[in-house]
């Protein structure tokens, strides 16, 4: 038997950081799948779309590593979200949005195992053909974030007091707005939704 390894316990600082307060974290190099997208992540089909490969794909990584002796929880859904002018990034501008959805991946995962699984669940139809994700290394560095409790639509006020807390403590926000998805939207009453809010950042 296997041991099963859960990312929350063992990267603990940057999936399951305390419940209070901004902290500010060193984020390592990871491996991500992503898919790009733009729109407005409630009524649009490609987001929907894109969410679902995501984790059709990260399931059959998981089940493929598996089947090799390693065993883990399939991280949770992240995304990076902004605008080319984020004056404008705000919820009447939903429609315009554009987005990063992605799930962190094991650091055994290689473009090798990514591209077997993509074949196997593409040929059983669990997946369109021609998917359009991408399987990059990403390392985010130094970020400020938050653990929030609620619905997505009232987050603007702690972002501000995260914006102001960044500047505050010498530093700039550099990259895009982040977003890891601790609960399912479609089981989870919005007002316990939980999230983690991070901003990457540079010092000033």
């Amino acid at each position: 038997m296997t041991n099963k390894i859960d990312f929350k316990i063992s990267l603990k600082p940057f999936y399951n950081p305390p419940l209070i307060g901004f902290h500010i974290v060193d984020v390592p190099v990871m491996n991500f799948l992503m898919v790009d997208g733009i729109g407005d992540p409630n009524t649009s089909i490609e987001y929907q779309h894109a969410v679902e490969s995501l984790y059709s794909m990260s399931y059959g990584i998981k089940f493929e590593l598996k089947s090799q002796g390693f065993d883990y929880v399939v991280p949770p859904l992240e995304g990076l979200w902004w605008m080319p002018d984020m004056a404008e990034f705000n919820l009447e501008n939903k429609t315009s949005w554009q987005w990063t959805m992605m799930i962190m991946q094991p650091e055994r995962v290689t473009q090798g195992i990514v591209e077997k699984v993509r074949n196997k669940i593409e040929k059983k139809g669990i997946i369109e053909a021609g998917f359009q994700g991408k399987f990059e290394i990403f390392h985010e560095g130094i970020a400020v974030q938050i653990f929030y409790s609620g619905a997505y639509e009232n987050e603007a006020p702690v972002i501000a007091q995260m914006h102001r807390f960044i500047v505050e403590n010498g530093y700039r926000l550099s990259g895009k707005h982040h977003e890891i998805y601790l609960s399912d939207p479609r089981k989870t009453a919005p007002e316990k939704l939980k999230t983690i809010l991070r901003q990457p950042v540079k010092l000033d």
